[in-house]
């Protein structure tokens, strides 16, 4: 059962403050970044995430659908920082107007061939750090701090911008 301001359907409750729009409901751009790691079993399940993102996601404040895509960040001749090639699988994007507890709940409904190994970072516009999401028990949960946040006073030093 949700609580005031609160949006889910039960194995997922997000406050319903963090998605609130511009004045007037009319949303231009709102950026989320979006990071997910899996087994490299998972490749194709990835694959068809971005592109229902790409196509069908449906937006926070408005008709229509699609919000943007993710790329694969650790193949085989893209480097990080070390000199080593990343012994990982991590795909990213930028999603515009991406309503969040949607994305959310389909990576939940995805069948991830090593669901224990789907960690899904967050960061949406006006945030600082990303929420860290995982699988467990075919939930998903999630296992970054909810607080201190950025809107808690002390957050951010007193001369940050």
């Amino acid at each position: 059962m949700n609580g005031p301001g609160e949006i889910g359907d039960g194995w997922l409750t997000i406050s319903a403050a963090r998605f609130e729009s511009v004045p007037d409901n009319r949303l231009v751009s709102w950026v989320t970044n979006l990071m997910v790691s899996v087994d490299v079993m998972d490749g194709p399940n990835v694959e068809a995430l971005s592109e229902w993102l790409r196509t069908e996601a449906p937006l926070r404040d408005r008709p229509g659908g699609g919000c943007g895509f993710l790329s694969e960040t650790t193949g085989q001749d893209l480097q990080w920082g070390g000199g080593k090639s990343p012994e990982c699988t991590v795909w990213a994007g930028a999603l515009n107007n991406a309503d969040l507890p949607a994305v959310l709940d389909r990576v939940q409904c995805i069948a991830w061939r090593c669901p224990s190994a789907v960690q899904v970072f967050l960061m949406d516009q006006q945030e600082a750090y990303f929420r860290v999401w995982m699988l467990r028990d075919g939930t998903l949960q999630q296992y970054a701090p909810t607080v201190p946040d950025e809107k808690d006073e002390g957050f951010f030093p007193d001369d940050y911008g």
